[in-house]
């Protein structure tokens, strides 16, 4: 699969904060973020634990566990806002799910390039 580099912003990265507790983020920082999202894409733990509490476990897309140990990401305070670099090979499918239980909707992706 091609990787991708996706740029994304978080208006407000200090009260960014997924739906459920026991999967959000709840660090300081750009770099704090930067690391756990990282991890997040590493490794499937993240995804082990949300699958583990759904009702129907084995029921879940398993292809929303893929993983990519090379991700990298940064992140940095531009302006009011948090800019997020992420270049994987992972689809936008897992990155957003990821994205989606550590911070909720408080993201948006503002350019997507081949990287």
């Amino acid at each position: 699969m091609a990787r991708n580099h996706y740029y994304l912003s978080i208006a407000d990265l200090g009260h960014a904060r997924g739906e459920d507790p026991r999967f959000a983020y709840d660090g300081a920082g750009p770099d704090d973020f930067a690391a756990t999202l990282q991890q997040a894409l590493r490794d499937d733990t993240l995804f082990q634990r949300w699958r583990a509490a759904q009702p129907d476990p084995d029921a879940v897309d398993g292809s929303l566990g893929a993983t990519d140990p090379a991700a990298q990401v940064h992140a940095r305070v531009a302006d009011l806002r948090t800019d997020v670099d992420l270049v994987t090979d992972l689809p936008m499918t897992v990155v957003r799910h990821r994205l989606y239980l550590l911070i909720g909707a408080a993201w948006q992706l503002r350019d997507l390039r081949a990287a």
